[in-house]
């Protein structure tokens, strides 16, 4: 008997990935490669779509920082059956925005069945702002961190375990960079100050944390590109993240007997609830040039890196430069090949019209 095949995903935020750069356009990829992986790990980049999710047995959804922290060995990952979610608005959403995202919360209760703990309202503005940097990655800032912190501790308190945030974000409809994302070419305005939001949660607390940007509705364009479609069909982004952490795993460390990890610090087999710790991994998947990440570089010691060619970004950090080890492939249908073929004991290069011969050491 073998045991679990466990792959992790990773296409980072705000870099404009040619695929996961917009609104869950990286979901059919995940979609794919849970049908190899017996558990796939990965983020809420990959598997939200605004208004649209898909649900994914095989899918831990694991905010950035924790997947980092993960990575290096420091939390494990305990699954759950589900997670009482607290939801947190920005004190600057207006009154009407505020209430289409708490008619999105009421429909996930009563449709989805997902458990929610009563709201929660910021006591300042959290005062967003968006910049980019020179290589045209996105990236943000908040100018009030402890109102975010204060909100999700009384979250916290009245008994959630997982935290929603939604936070007020500048409206800039005339934006060349708005415009280009709208066309399916540029990089998503908003992904790296989503990041910062998330990031904060997580490190502070340990617990399940995703975001969602509260904006106005854009003017109706005929022209946005499929890859960008997700985010215009409704008010709101709240529900796929709302999905997304009723499932989220628990982090928790190897000291931490209340959540399933064993005195050594082991874990019970994940397909049946145990904790999952990095050195179970089996492989990491990235874009070929995204790969200077900190989870990456950490996994890259001990799984081998699949990285992805065809998902370009405007980052320039292949495996060569940071002397990785990688498995080089065109398109995620060949890095999906590549774990099948690891799953099941076999040399990829076997697949392939001409093996080497043996050399001497």
């Amino acid at each position: 008997m073998t045991r679990p095949y466990i792959a992790v995903l990773i296409v980072p935020t705000g870099i404009g990935a040619a695929i996961g750069g917009y609104a869950g356009d990286a979901l059919p990829v995940a979609r794919a490669m849970a049908q190899v992986a017996d558990i796939l790990i990965t983020h809420p980049n990959v598997l939200n779509g605004a208004q649209l999710y898909w649900p994914l047995p095989q899918a831990l959804y694991v905010e950035g920082y924790g997947l980092d922290r993960f990575a290096a060995g420091d939390w494990g990952l305990a699954p759950v059956h589900h997670n009482r979610v607290g939801l947190l608005l920005d004190a600057a959403i207006e009154p009407d925005l505020r209430g289409r995202h708490l008619q999105a919360a009421a429909a996930a209760r009563a449709t989805l069945g997902i458990t929610l703990t009563d709201y929660g309202v910021t006591d300042a503005p959290l005062g967003v702002t968006l910049d980019r940097a020179a290589s045209g990655a996105t990236w943000g800032t908040i100018a009030n961190p402890g109102a975010l912190l204060r909100g999700a501790e009384r979250l916290l308190q009245a008994g959630a375990n997982a935290i929603a945030v939604v936070a007020r974000f500048p409206d800039d409809v005339d934006s060349p960079a708005l415009h280009q994302y709208r066309q399916g070419q540029g990089v998503d305005p908003l992904a790296g100050a989503e990041a910062v939001i998330s990031h904060l949660v997580v490190r502070q607390f340990q617990v399940p944390c995703a975001h969602a940007p509260a904006l106005l509705p854009l003017p109706f364009d005929a022209t946005v590109a499929p890859k960008a479609a997700a985010e215009e069909i409704g008010y709101t982004f709240l529900p796929c993240v709302l999905a997304g952490l009723s499932r989220a795993p628990q982090f928790v460390t190897k000291g931490d007997g209340t959540k399933g990890v064993t005195e050594s610090g082991s874990r019970e087999d994940p397909l049946l609830g145990g904790t999952l710790w990095a050195h179970q991994v089996d492989a990491v998947v990235v874009p070929a040039t995204a790969c200077g990440g900190s989870a990456v570089l950490t996994l890259s010691r001990r799984v081998p890196i699949i990285a992805v060619e065809e998902n370009r970004t405007a980052l320039s950090v292949s495996p060569e430069a940071l002397g990785l080890r990688a498995i080089r492939v065109p398109s995620y249908l060949a890095a999906i090949g590549v774990m099948a073929a690891h799953k099941a004991g076999i040399d990829p290069n076997s697949l392939t019209s001409a093996i080497a011969p043996l050399a001497p050491l």
